[in-house]
């Protein structure tokens, strides 16, 4: 039978997609190489975080289905590839996730199809790369036999206001047509579209989009370190700046930044080996800037530790959240391996605690995870919170810790050493 949607790349951005599309009434099709995820999806078993075992239950009776066979896609209408597209050793995106889709889903294009990208990439790839790879395995024609778009996904993990629903979804294609027909499509996910001209404009969305936040949270990290160094509460100075009304958006510092969505920097244009000339001076100065946090963090641990007479090495330092982001169990780009590592380094005797993580390695050892929270707090010579679950008693710790650093401001003031 044909499928409304078929959804390559079943992980953290192409699942949700599949959720929404389910719940709408949409036929789903989910297609992934990895035989673990699918059958652990069709078995209603979730390879995410953020989305729970009853979740997938209710897209298996909706209809949706998991699968590993690429002759399924061929039955789809609409097809959006969500391929993860992480950072290479060398800066750029790694697009070999995406090629491997488009190449399988190329080999079962049928005409009228609407393919839609939604992994991050450069300006210019879904023209200059993807449509070359759909075209000479299909033998088909993007704009006159098929449709081919862009989309840049704005899914925002854990976050319990916003989601597809009543995020605008924003839409390029390679002609007015094949953003009509995306546009068509996501018309019954979202409650509104918003079209560009073209399909540059909208991966440049994510540019910028990403971008952004990686800037300004670069700024404001910056920021603590001035602050700290010149007696400043920056906490206060931030809950003071976000009550202009106007040209001022509150970023708050921490020990790093991590998650899935990376700075990009359009020098880096590795699909084609071209390049700009010339970088992003913003991007590449706050990705340095951040960069450096992890490192930072160890330097005011061990500040802490030699103000209150003990060294770094033989102490007993308790991190608090490991994952990149409060509330969720994912770890990915989380500053907290660096911070661990360079303290282990420093011959710093580490334990951790995350109720999302039950296993935690650094430098590919095991790291003691606390049983008991409060004992651990009250045993460790330092404790430094590095993200801020909302199940951790922040002020109760205060009283226990000997020593507490607080990257994330989270504790009530004069309670704890802030970053």
């Amino acid at each position: 039978m044909p499928a409304d949607l078929a959804v390559l790349g079943l992980h953290h951005f192409g699942l949700p997609l599949a959720q929404a599309a389910a719940a709408s009434g949409l036929g789903v099709i989910g297609y992934d190489t990895d035989r673990a995820v699918v059958d652990g999806l069709n078995a209603g078993r979730s390879p995410v975080d953020g989305l729970n075992a009853a979740a997938v239950r209710r897209m298996l009776a909706a209809g949706f289905r998991a699968t590993d066979d690429p002759a399924a896609l061929g039955r789809a209408r609409t097809a959006v590839i969500c391929a993860p597209t992480p950072l290479g050793e060398d800066r750029a995106l790694d697009l070999s996730a995406v090629t491997e889709a488009a190449r399988t889903l190329a080999a079962q294009l049928r005409p009228h199809t609407t393919v839609i990208l939604e992994s991050t990439v450069y300006p210019g790839t879904t023209e200059e790369f993807l449509r070359g790879v759909l075209e000479d395995g299909s033998g088909l024609r993007a704009g006159r036999d098929f449709h081919l778009a862009y989309s840049p996904n704005r899914l925002d993990p854990g976050n319990r206001v916003h989601g597809i629903a009543n995020t605008p979804k924003v839409i390029g294609g390679l002609t007015s047509a094949c953003t009509e027909a995306a546009a068509a499509f996501y018309g019954r996910l979202t409650e509104r579209v918003v079209r560009t001209r073209g399909l540059r404009e909208a991966e440049a969305v994510k540019l910028l989009e990403t971008n952004y936040r990686q800037v300004n949270i670069a700024l404001v990290n910056e920021m603590a370190v001035f602050c700290h160094d010149a007696g400043i509460d920056l906490w206060d100075v931030i809950r003071c700046a976000e009550t202009k009304p106007f040209g001022f958006q509150a970023f708050r510092p921490g020990p790093g930044v991590g998650g899935h969505g990376v700075a990009l920097d359009p020098n880096y244009l590795a699909y084609k080996g071209r390049t700009l000339g010339y970088p992003l001076r913003m991007v590449e100065l706050a990705q340095e800037v951040n960069g450096r946090m992890p490192r930072y963090v160890v330097q005011r641990c061990a500040t802490l530790l030699n103000e209150h007479g003990k060294s770094v090495r033989g102490a007993r330092v308790l991190l608090l959240g490991v994952t990149y982001k409060a509330d969720l169990a994912d770890q990915e780009g989380a500053p907290a391996r660096e911070v661990g590592s360079r303290l282990i380094e420093l011959g710093a005797a580490l334990s951790y605690h995350d109720p999302y993580v039950p296993e935690w390695r650094v430098m590919d050892r095991p790291v003691p995870r606390a049983d008991s929270l409060w004992e651990a707090a009250a045993e460790a010579d330092l404790t430094v919170l590095l993200q801020h679950h909302r199940t951790y008693d922040l002020q109760g710790l205060a009283v226990k810790a000997q020593l507490l650093l607080d990257t994330r401001g989270a504790t009530p003031a004069c309670a704890a050493a802030r970053l």
